[in-house]
């Protein structure tokens, strides 16, 4: 079970149990064990998300970066807010083809507009493969 934080969004809350994340996290394996605004951690398996040569997938990197990047983006928002994705980039420092890697998601800014969180993924030996950036821009929803 995911360890969220206390006095979170319910709208928010809902839709994180009822979609596990949501359709491309759950058909990539991603485990959600930790979220919050500054801090958040998942795991993803490497079978199933491997390209041509057989290689985690570039693209698995930046999937898994910009789910935990915009799930803490979304949590800090709050009540009557949404996070959209405004820049990612990620540089890949280190290739895998089997196991499973971890994300850690840490808050480099935690603005009333604008949030800014590094994701850095690792191997089952520590080892960092990827870096990822993003940034959210936090919006109030339309009534």
């Amino acid at each position: 079970m995911v360890k969220l934080p206390e006095g979170l969004d319910p709208e928010l809350l809902e839709r994180i149990t009822s979609t596990n994340g949501g359709e491309l996290t759950v058909k990539m394996g991603v485990e959600y064990v930790e979220l919050s605004a500054e801090h958040s951690l998942a795991r993803m398996p490497v079978e199933g998300n491997r390209q041509v040569i057989g290689l985690l997938h570039g693209g698995a990197h930046v999937v898994l970066g910009e789910s935990l990047g915009s799930i803490s983006s979304a949590i800090h928002a709050g009540p009557g807010r949404y996070a959209v994705g405004i820049e990612i980039n990620a540089t890949h420092s280190r290739s895998i083809s089997e196991g499973w890697v971890t994300a850690t998601c840490t808050a480099l800014v935690l603005g009333r507009t604008l949030c800014t969180h590094e994701i850095v993924i690792r191997d089952e030996d520590g080892r960092r493969l990827s870096t990822v950036r993003m940034t959210n821009m936090l919006r109030d929803r339309s009534a």
